[in-house]
């Protein structure tokens, strides 16, 4: 069996799409790319949902492609893995999170939360405030202020 080299070419934010209309990529003058893509097999990554560990329907980015290119595998995103924790309520069980709860409540003190608003799911998600909030009503923690950021 004879060697052939293999070329990996990542092409982000290269998208393809049958669809002529409005598309830069389809439109373009690029004989190289198009001779590659006739002449070799290839594939076409997805970059988002559940391909690359975020909730479905979920767009993706850059930092979760390349998390995700050569793993062998999903790489869950922490915006996943934090909601499915919250959802089987493994969240609840954090170690990390009831010493920070019982700190407050045994020193009489207030928990304050800061971070970021939002339902976009890049860097943070309401629904783990949702979380944080549940958690320490459950606690008992009588003092929460939450600092938001938009």
């Amino acid at each position: 069996m004879s060697k052939k080299p293999t070329v990996l070419m990542i092409l982000d934010g290269f998208g393809l799409n049958d669809k002529t209309e409005g598309n830069a990529v389809a439109q373009a003058n690029k004989p190289n790319i198009d001779a590659l893509m006739k002449d070799y097999p290839w594939v076409k990554g997805n970059a988002s949902g559940l391909a690359v560990g975020l909730p479905d329907g979920q767009m993706g980015n850059s930092e979760v492609g390349h998390m995700n290119m050569g793993a062998g595998r999903i790489v869950y995103q922490e915006l996943t893995r934090i909601t499915k924790e919250i959802e089987d309520g493994d969240f609840f069980k954090n170690e990390a999170l009831l010493a920070g709860m019982k700190n407050v409540k045994d020193n009489g003190s207030a928990l304050h939360l800061y971070g970021l608003l939002s339902e976009g799911g890049v860097h943070s998600h309401i629904t783990h405030l949702f979380g944080l909030l549940e958690m320490a009503k459950k606690e008992g923690v009588d003092k929460v202020y939450v600092h938001c950021f938009l």
